[in-house]
């Protein structure tokens, strides 16, 4: 099966990336997140990242104190730019599509304002093409987790966009879009397998839902 863009292998992949480092965003392989770029720095970046052959940004969350130079956790995502908008105000409005899971091995020195890093592909060759579920997937159930997560956090959805979606876009773009904590998103950017990723979803999920029944309006 031929993965997304071409790339065979990790020896198609660049060994450094310029990474973003932003708390409580992920990217997942095959899904898409938009990003409103104004910083100067990622203005830089991005602009550094269209004329590279790659156009590759590594999304990064920044762990500990929020000091100016914070500390980057050590598995991120490279995402490809696949739109990009200038808006009359300055700022980029782009769309990166996931393309495979990194280790970060250490960063580099370098006269750009934003940040880069060495990076190592080794453990997530796996990502470059589809992923399927090791079992089946009950649906039915899974919508119900989903629902009741859902009316917790009093948020809406496309219900019929749900039932119809494939299993792997779905898992992969409401982990990355649900209202989880930066540690629990770095669990389900970290989840070895598919099936691992809908567990700890499944998990998360429930506990959240759990936590509003338990509150003042719960039930106990």
């Amino acid at each position: 099966m031929t993965a997304d863009f071409g790339y065979r292998g990790i020896g198609d992949l660049p060994d450094r990336l310029p990474v973003f480092p932003l708390d409580g965003a992920i990217v997942l392989p095959r899904a898409q997140l938009p990003l409103n770029i104004f910083e100067p720095r990622y203005l830089n970046m991005v602009d550094d990242a269209l004329a590279s052959p790659d156009r590759m940004i590594g999304m990064v969350q920044p762990v500990g104190s929020e000091s100016a130079v914070p500390a980057l956790a050590g598995i991120g995502c490279a995402g490809r730019i696949v739109s990009f908008a200038e808006t009359g105000d300055g700022r980029y409005l782009i769309t990166l599509r996931g393309i495979a899971r990194f280790e970060l091995s250490g960063e580099v020195s370098c006269d750009t304002p934003y940040r880069q890093a060495e990076i190592s592909w080794e453990d997530f060759e796996g990502d470059l093409h589809p992923e399927q579920l090791d079992g089946n997937f009950d649906r039915e159930s899974f919508e119900g987790v989903l629902k009741s997560f859902f009316s917790a956090r009093d948020l809406a959805a496309d219900w019929d966009s749900i039932k119809n979606a494939p299993i792997e876009p779905m898992v992969n773009q409401l982990s990355m879009v649900l209202p989880f904590e930066t540690a629990e998103k770095q669990a389900l950017l970290e989840a070895r397998s598919l099936s691992n990723r809908l567990s700890v979803l499944v998990a998360l999920m429930q506990m959240a839902a759990a936590e509003s029944d338990d509150g003042p309006g719960g039930v106990q």
